[in-house]
């Protein structure tokens, strides 16, 4: 991925930055991988050749150029490799940044008279090419459209070399925080930019919102400063946000209007969504996860159905829908929904025109008021009530992903991709909550634990998890066994029997929760189940101030008397704190 820095005008300064440590000793080994003359020695390898020295030499046709020099002389663009690709070596980047200088108008192949460049190395998944923007014959070099010409190049060299495929630039792309942003909120100790809270929190004002003032008045419900560009007629024409306390080194607030935040979060666009007003009827709380689910799933199986340009209206919409459903989900899955949102961003955004009056469209939007109407709906009885239409806003999201792929959507399809795993993943977690509210632990024996079999329960950690398995789901236990997420899913059988609990009972209640056979790993659906199901048990022990072993199988393996209640047990001290100790409370 080709990314153009900003054009400067010390040579000398970039270069020492490339081959010194970095900000935080991040650079390592530097050295030149290509350059515009085969013969150019290596600073870093080489008695001869001194960074200024290679200074000096790249700067030596700007300084030869007759009349006015260019302002901003030095040409910089970083090339980076994704992690999850293979480490290309350096002849391999040599040829990219090659290829790169050819395309983008810097050196041309063939002409001998073309920019000086220099490529350097310092990292195993990027580097970094530096060329000086004055021909060798006197001339100025013909850089337009340089980015999209070494994007091409790029994509070229995804086939050859076997690596990911990227996608064409097609302005759908999620607007990520710049290296200040980054460096500003860990200087603050901050775990988000400011960039990315104002998007998140716009995001979920315009999702929500039905008309401009209630659009304006969540983003300041929010806790953020918003101010509306107004033209000289008293229509609104845009708006800007910023975050209390974030400001420039004048001590100025950073304001980003809209369309810097993201391409569809500018005020047209956000618009969009109230354009045609959804018909939603008051309903009951309660119901509200039932009627969204009965809407979601109409609108799945109607999704793109109106063409090309209505399905880009659905599922702008449908984005609109899982930023809603993460707001007011339940807080047992509400980071995994929230996660879903964000993938899904890029989805929701299909490049090309919108239809703003399709049937599916209508359908998210009037899911989507539902739910945040009925904001008493995620009440403590909400995880149960919110599985069905996690279920729907899976099938929905499914839907989604094959659309884009039958448009050529690669991008939009692997986005979707993404997000219908998180809420996979949310579905399965709820599940398993929901199976434990409904537990029903049996009493046992205070001398001896035993499983529904009649076995002897061992201590935590005396059974082997694979006979837990083989007695649990007898039906998928050898696909269990040999999936990759076995350890993940032996080591939550392992928590749970440390808990108190009956490993071999847990897993068989989880299983029966719902059906396995479809699933493409049951190892780790059944690892997600057991993470809801710890997490609503660790919740109703912490609202009744029990333990969950003491909940679930009756104190078994208590050997001592049982504790009088009321009578607090005395504190003891280790002797090396006796001297600790202060004076005597008296009444």
């Amino acid at each position: 991925m080709p990314k153009k820095a900003r054009d400067g005008t010390d040579t000398s300064g970039l270069l020492h930055y490339l081959y010194g440590p970095g900000k935080r000793d991040e650079h390592v080994d530097p050295h030149l991988v290509a350059a515009w003359d085969p013969y150019i020695e290596d600073p870093a390898r080489s008695p001869n050749m001194t960074l200024t020295d290679l200074a000096l030499i790249l700067d030596a046709p700007v300084h030869a150029l007759p009349g006015r020099k260019p302002d901003r002389h030095v040409y910089h663009v970083a090339v980076r490799n994704p992690p999850e690709d293979r480490q290309l070596t350096d002849e391999e980047w040599a040829r990219v940044a090659r290829e790169l200088m050819h395309a983008a108008g810097i050196d041309p192949r063939g002409d001998d008279q073309g920019c000086r460049w220099v490529a350097v190395r310092h990292a195993d998944d990027h580097i970094h090419i530096v060329a000086t923007r004055a021909r060798q014959d006197g001339r100025q070099p013909d850089i337009s459209w340089d980015i999209v010409k070494m994007h091409d190049v790029a994509r070229r060299f995804e086939i050859e070399f076997g690596l990911r495929r990227l996608t064409h630039g097609d302005k759908t792309a999620r607007k990520w925080s710049r290296t200040g942003e980054t460096e500003k909120a860990a200087r603050r100790g901050l775990q988000e930019t400011a960039r990315e809270t104002l998007q998140r929190t716009v995001r979920e004002a315009a999702a929500a919102a039905t008309s401009d003032s209630d659009f304006f008045d969540r983003i300041g419900a929010a806790g953020v400063r918003v101010q509306q560009r107004i033209a000289p007629d008293g229509n609104i024409t845009g708006y800007s946000v910023a975050l209390p306390g974030d400001r420039d080194g004048r001590q100025q607030p950073v304001w980003f209007s809209g369309s810097r935040l993201a391409a569809d979060l500018s005020l047209p666009r956000v618009r969009e969504r109230w354009q045609k007003a959804a018909a939603v009827q008051p309903i009951a709380p309660a119901e509200a996860w039932k009627v969204a689910e009965a809407k979601v799933r109409e609108a799945a199986a109607q999704l793109g159905a109106g063409g090309l340009h209505q399905g880009a209206g659905d599922v702008a919409a449908l984005g609109d829908l899982v930023v809603v459903a993460a707001v007011i989900s339940p807080r047992l899955v509400r980071g995994r929904i929230r996660d879903a949102a964000r993938e899904f961003e890029r989805a929701s955004r299909a490049p090309a025109a919108r239809s703003l009056e399709g049937q599916a469209r209508g359908l998210y939007r009037e899911s989507a008021q539902v739910l945040s109407r009925s904001v008493a709906a995620a009440g403590r009885s909400d995880t149960a009530a919110a599985l069905g239409f996690l279920l729907a806003l899976v099938t929905a999201v499914e839907a989604s992903r094959r659309w884009h792929e039958a448009q050529e959507h690669r991008a939009q399809a692997h986005a979707a991709g993404r997000a219908g795993r998180l809420l996979r993943e949310a579905v399965e977690v709820t599940a398993g909550a929901a199976a434990a509210r409904e537990y029903k632990p049996r009493q046992k024996k205070a001398t001896v634990a035993r499983t529904r079999t009649g076995q002897r329960l061992a201590a935590a950690g005396e059974r082997p998890m694979a006979g837990i398995v083989q007695q649990a789901v007898p039906s998928h236990a050898q696909a269990v066994l040999a999936d990759p997420a076995w350890p993940a899913l032996r080591g939550r059988l392992t928590q749970i029997e440390r808990d108190g609990e009956d490993p071999a009972d847990v897993l068989a209640t989880v299983a029966a929760r719902r059906e396995l056979h479809t699933v493409d790993s049951v190892a780790e659906v059944l690892t997600w189940r057991l993470d809801g199901w710890r997490k609503q048990r660790g919740a109703a022990a912490a609202a009744t101030g029990k333990s969950p072993s003491a909940t679930s199988v009756g104190h078994a393996g208590s050997t001592g008397p049982a504790r009088k209640t009321g009578v607090p047990a005395p504190t003891l001290r280790p002797p090396e704190n006796e001297q600790r100790k202060g004076p005597k409370r008296t009444r």
